[in-house]
């Protein structure tokens, strides 16, 4: 008997979206859609015969069923908000008197591991620009920047000439809401970075009064996607088949670290993360790879 109210209920919802509500008629079948398959798991799962039994931790079950089913987050977005409507509707009509799905959230998207290169990738990539050019200069002088220091594209872009401490082996880079780090340029990188401030930055400056590090051919700095086009046609010639982003760089330096024993505090600080969640990413990257190699080399895998 409970049954049948709990589905004489969801019917009522929707004809009060129809009638005062006014909706679509698409719109009123996919509330419908929604709501019999979360009565149907209420029901046949929970046990449960009014919606006055309804939990919260029955609602965030049910959604994350749906996303282990694989169902995309519009589809989670979409039946949490029905989920919600009804649940309202049924407390403003007095027939429960408490609403479980008041602060329950859509399920979140699994983090993407991000793409990394392996060391051969990564010195196919840093020695793919010509160096006896003034372009190539700067090329290199980012890549091994990018790679040594682990700093944003746009943290790279924004840097001035002042930022450079040759003598002292270091860079000052702005990061997000302000904060500055002072971040050591390793040999390589502090290497091309004098070659490139001494022979290739002069000629690409064109007599011009400019505080940008990294200039592009006019003499004016070197935007965010122009580093990206760049990026791209030097990935191209080193033939890296992945696809990069302006960020890969950023995350190998971060992989390349821990892998080699750096604690996670210091990389976070390195990354300019301000809470060290962010940077954790990072040690699933290494274990997945740590397992990719055991499958790979152990003679009993």
């Amino acid at each position: 008997m409970g049954n049948k109210i709990m589905k004489d209920q969801v019917e009522d919802f929707i004809h009060y979206l129809h009638v005062e509500r006014g909706l679509a008629n698409n719109t009123i079948q996919s509330y419908r859609r929604d709501l019999n398959q979360y009565l149907a798991y209420i029901r046949d799962a929970e046990k449960v015969t009014h919606w006055q039994d309804v939990s919260r931790t029955m609602i965030t079950k049910y959604l994350y069923n749906l996303k282990d089913e694989g169902k995309a987050p519009a589809t989670l977005a979409r039946q949490t908000a029905s989920i919600r409507s009804f649940h309202q509707f049924l407390l403003r009509e007095n027939i429960v008197n408490h609403d479980p799905s008041h602060h329950v959230g859509v399920p979140k998207a699994e983090r993407r591991l991000p793409k990394v290169l392996s060391l051969s990738e990564v010195e196919a990539l840093l020695s793919s620009p010509e160096a006896n050019t003034p372009i190539g200069l700067r090329d290199q002088a980012m890549l091994e920047t990018l790679y040594a220091t682990g700093i944003r594209v746009s943290e790279l872009m924004g840097l001035n000439i002042e930022d450079i401490h040759l003598t002292m082996g270091f860079l000052r880079c702005m990061g997000k809401g302000s904060k500055e780090r002072i971040i050591p340029l390793g040999r390589m990188a502090l290497k091309a970075m004098k070659q490139y401030i001494e022979e290739g930055r002069p000629k690409l400056l064109r007599n011009k009064q400019q505080e940008a590090l990294f200039l592009n051919h006019h003499g004016n700095r070197l935007t965010r996607q122009g580093f990206w086009k760049i990026l791209k046609q030097l990935s191209l010639n080193a033939g890296i088949t992945k696809s990069i982003t302006p960020h890969t760089l950023r995350h190998s330096f971060a992989t390349h670290l821990l892998e080699n024993g750096a604690d996670l505090r210091s990389v976070q600080e390195m990354l300019g993360h301000a809470d060290i969640s962010t940077t954790q990413i990072y040690t699933h990257v290494t274990k997945q790879r740590l397992k990719e190699i055991y499958t790979n080399y152990h003679p009993r895998a």
